[in-house]
């Protein structure tokens, strides 16, 4: 195996300018001073430090960021804005028995967070209510005519979570009809804060915590401690003592996972130590979807993230959006049992769904390509695309083409407005974008973030809208090449390719969202005992003079890389390495992510 080193004068890694997936590669070079810094906290590993400094760790950090804790890490609960004021709030309506409802959003963010908080309020004696909305009927966040009916129902006090920050509208109408709402939330703000008894978001403007890196889980367990906190200084606990919070680290880690919120801070800590708790499986919920997933045990990000976020997000995709939230916070065998099922096969009804409207997006796009191959952003939009997968199938479009990618679906009992999704790539900022086309009257409304957007508009505007987006999208013609780089961290030979290796390289973790999982190219390789497995994925062996190394391409069959890797060819392949034990045999796989012919 050699390690990164300096990058060739064409700065294109074995000549690869366009791959497979159409990209070009490149290898990382790093500074070779600060390599032999850092070399020491990871035993005089050559690879493990060139990692560490391509993801811009230096050496007064790096113990802090190979061994997080939360005794180094955790913040201040006070330097968050309102969250005293909120732990107040909250501790009193605890303590006087009142009736407090959860609003959370239904993605897996939410239901951590909501299912936080409701262990929580279960250790001092009493149920949390819960509310979680229709994504296709109420849409993202509190509305007036949920705060309504929480009202007329009993409901005292709402803690929205995972939402609420921008739910004017909804809060005024609380404030109005006397419902008290404390809002835990971390997404971005803009303008004056609504009104609600307490706004705790280290995203709000006037937000000094410096934690805007918190997922919504992140900062709900901030507040627990803010509780626990307060309690002892009022010197009260129910019965059997104060709420043990280091038991609700999985639902921390989780979250913090599945919204890929960068993993650096209090976050690394989080994901740290509660992938550690998540493997023990105490979590009733957790452990019943781990085994209807054919998850033997919890123990890495991939877990997480890939098996266990897609299931947790199915309900709020196709289905009842409670099912989440109510699966976390059960301690219940037989519940837990049966809601993770209905998670189960919720998600195999959401794979059917985006399989069948990401073939007819597929076609719509390489069809807009063909007309225009400059263009610089995608929009494929079709009657009854569901709009519970549509971002989905939008990431899937913007990976496959490494494109800015709009979906939209209308119609069939979804309503006479089309809703859109967008993801884009690095440099391109899709919500801007959406926004300045709502301003001008392209379409209803939208918006959202550099990466991601949002948008609602008449079917007939569909056409102008994409012009619309073609044009304003011409500009970023820099940004968009820039897309097509596929960063390589190191190459390695296939007999090199070890479960020591693979365990080296998990020092450095976890990876995530940040703090990215290394990229290894393996050059000149032969494709060998090729087959498809499952739907669409491609598991194959890649062979040298070094030895054998299995790998598989996912979602490969029938795209470009899947033709690239058929039995004989010979290739260049860059993916990442994965541990794998099959019958008590412990083996090495290669995730591709990409190929090129050799």
């Amino acid at each position: 195996m050699t390690a990164a080193a300096r990058k060739p004068d064409n700065n294109r890694l074995f000549a690869v300018d366009r791959s497979a997936t159409g990209r070009f590669w490149t290898l990382a070079d790093a500074d070779e001073a600060l390599v032999r810094r850092l070399a020491p906290a990871v035993g005089g590993s050559d690879l493990l430090a060139r990692l560490l400094a391509e993801r811009g760790v230096d050496p007064d950090r790096a113990g802090a960021y190979l061994a997080p804790t939360l005794r180094e890490t955790f913040p201040n609960p006070s330097s968050f804005a309102d969250m005293d004021k909120a732990a107040e709030i909250v501790l009193d309506a605890i303590l006087e028995k009142k009736r407090v409802t959860v609003f959370a959003d239904y993605d897996v963010d939410g239901g951590t967070s909501s299912a936080i908080l409701a262990r929580y309020f279960r250790a001092w004696g009493q149920e949390l209510g819960l509310y979680v909305p229709d994504r296709l009927e109420e849409g993202y966040g509190p509305s007036p005519e949920a705060f309504r009916h929480l009202k007329q129902t009993g409901s005292d006090i709402v803690i929205t979570v995972d939402c609420g920050a921008a739910a004017v509208s909804a809060l005024e109408e609380a404030q109005r009809i006397g419902l008290q709402v404390v809002v835990i939330d971390h997404h971005l703000m803009s303008g004056h804060n609504p009104p609600a008894l307490a706004l705790v978001n280290p995203n709000r403007p006037d937000d000094t915590s410096g934690q805007g890196h918190l997922a919504a889980a992140g900062v709900v367990f901030v507040f627990v401690a803010a509780l626990n906190r307060l309690a002892r200084e009022r010197g009260i606990a129910p019965p059997d003592g104060l709420p043990d919070i280091m038991a609700h680290l999985d639902l921390a880690a989780l979250g913090t996972l599945c919204d890929m919120a960068p993993l650096h801070g209090v976050n690394r800590a989080f994901v740290r130590q509660g992938l550690n708790m998540l493997s023990r499986g105490q979590n009733e919920g957790l452990r019943a979807l781990a085994e209807v997933s054919g998850i033997q045990k919890i123990e890495t990000v991939y877990h997480a993230t890939f098996m266990l976020g897609p299931r947790l997000n199915a309900g709020g995709r196709v289905g009842d959006p409670w099912i989440a939230a109510k699966l976390l916070a059960t301690d219940d065998r037989a519940q837990a049992i049966a809601l993770a099922e209905q998670l189960h096969a919720l998600n195999e009804e959401r794979k059917a769904v985006e399989a069948a409207i990401l073939d007819q997006a597929i076609l719509q796009a390489e069809k807009a390509l063909e007309k225009n191959p400059d263009r610089g952003v995608l929009v494929a939009a079709g009657e009854g695309w569901h709009p519970g997968v549509i971002g989905i199938v939008a990431g899937r479009l913007k990976d496959r083409f490494h494109l800015p990618s709009i979906v939209i679906g209308w119609g069939k009992g979804l309503g006479p407005v089309a809703k859109g999704s967008g993801r884009s790539v690095t440099g391109v900022n899709i919500g801007d974008a959406i926004a300045a086309a709502a301003r001008e009257g392209i379409i209803l409304s939208g918006g959202g973030h550099a990466m991601a957007g949002g948008l609602s508009l008449e079917p007939e505007q569909l056409d102008a809208f994409d012009d619309w987006m073609v044009a304003h999208m011409a500009q970023f013609t820099a940004e968009r090449a820039a897309a097509l780089e596929l960063a390589i961290d190191a190459i390695l030979a296939p007999g090199a390719a070890s479960p020591e290796l693979v365990e080296r390289v998990a020092e450095i973790g976890p990876f995530g969202a940040g703090a990215p999982e290394p990229v290894f190219a393996i050059q000149s390789v032969q494709v060998s005992y090729a087959r498809q497995v499952g739907a669409n994925h491609w598991k194959f062996t890649a062979e040298d003079a070094s030895g054998r190394l299995d790998c598989i391409a996912w979602r490969a069959v029938g795209a470009p890389l899947g033709e690239a890797l058929m039995p004989g060819n010979r290739v260049h392949l860059a993916g990442r390495l994965k541990a794998d034990e099959w019958n008590g045999r412990r083996r090495v796989q290669l995730d591709v992510m990409d190929a090129a012919s050799a």
